[in-house]
């Protein structure tokens, strides 16, 4: 059979060759081959010849090298974990989008994963992205609290290891923001929309705006606190909430609601129940995630850079991916990024009513 017959045959099985079908058409061994393609043939002292004929050969056959397996060999895969509460057009995707805009231009690659707070899940899924060859884990506030053979950067995790590193949002000067405005603006009665008890920042939050408030003399009224209920990544937990305190008889002149979309859910709730926003009931969210400008009204908010943390997470585990020794010996000394938010004042709050 020629030599061009031989090729044509080989094409037709499919595509893509093996490493162990390109040494065979070739009549080479497997470990000449492999030299070759990753350019270590010179090394090993194989001729200008053989190499230009395994080139060749690789080209007009397709030989595609797998990167799994290469990456086991040198024990890189060029692949990390996420893991991520769930999948929406909110924070957590506003977080994988910083996340990726490094890994793009990095050559990286990464799974995604998300838990909904589900506890079987929380504990299978590190097993299962080392399964996947990953060389580091990204938490998204996800309670992962072990220990792993891979760095571990958590975004709004509050774990406190050094293993894992943590990028954080100052808490403090965020409820500075929001209850310095509401205190400007009049508002003395202030009814609270907590986070969801599986939420990583719910009790970070909720210690700083209690320790804020105090300082600026704000009295928080137990019946105007309620807590969002289940994994609904949409308004309707907001909007349950906001009913729920309007039941209570108790008035308030604003609400600060624990993330953007429940006080979206908030403004609906108001409005079912025929109270305006914001000349009756001022309405202040947190994240500006995106549609908080275009809701209606625009939503006055605590603006967390989210995507900023997640670039900030993919940087930090590059840096310890590639550079493990030194990251062992600063991790005590940096278990923590501290990043400030700004606050954008919309259409969703006014004075309070005289």
């Amino acid at each position: 059979m020629t030599e061009e017959r031989k090729i044509n045959a080989i094409k037709h099985m499919g595509s893509g060759r093996t490493l162990k079908e390109l040494a065979k058409h070739l009549g080479l061994s497997q470990t000449t081959v492999s030299r070759v393609i990753n350019n270590s043939g010179n090394a090993h002292r194989i001729s200008e010849t053989t190499q230009k004929r395994v080139l060749a050969a690789a080209a007009e056959l397709n030989y595609k090298a797998s990167p799994l397996a290469r990456g086991l060999r040198s024990r890189r895969s060029q692949t990390i974990g996420v893991m991520v509460p769930e999948i929406s057009g909110g924070y957590s995707a506003a977080v994988l989008s910083g996340i990726e805009d490094v890994l793009l231009i990095s050559g990286f690659f990464y799974f995604v994963v998300s838990h909904h707070h589900r506890e079987e899940l929380l504990r299978d899924y590190p097993a299962l992205l080392l399964s996947r060859a990953v060389e580091g884990i990204i938490a998204v506030d996800s309670a992962l609290n072990v220990e792993l053979p891979v760095p571990i950067v958590a975004v709004s995790g509050h774990l406190r290891s050094p293993s894992i590193l943590n990028i954080e949002l100052d808490h403090n000067l965020a409820a500075r923001y929001a209850l310095e405005h509401l205190q400007r603006l009049g508002h003395r009665k202030i009814a609270f929309i907590k986070g969801q008890s599986f939420s990583s920042d719910t009790e970070v939050r909720w210690q700083a705006i209690t320790r804020v408030a105090a300082e600026l003399k704000i009295a928080i009224e137990p019946h105007l606190v309620i807590a969002l209920e289940g994994d609904d990544p949409t308004p309707e937990p907001g909007r349950v909430a906001t009913h729920k305190l309007l039941a209570e008889g108790m008035p308030f002149s604003a609400i600060f609601a624990f993330n953007d979309l429940s006080a979206m859910g908030a403004i609906v709730a108001l409005r079912e129940a025929g109270v305006d926003v914001p000349s009756e009931v001022s309405v202040l969210g947190f994240d500006d995630v995106v549609g908080a400008a275009t809701n209606n009204p625009p939503l006055t908010t605590v603006r967390q850079p989210l995507q900023e943390m997640g670039r900030a997470a993919a940087t930090a585990l590059l840096h310890r991916i590639r550079h493990p020794k030194a990251s062992d010996a600063t991790a005590q000394a940096s278990e923590s990024i501290l990043v400030l938010p700004t606050f954008v004042e919309r259409k969703s709050t006014a004075p309070a009513r005289s």
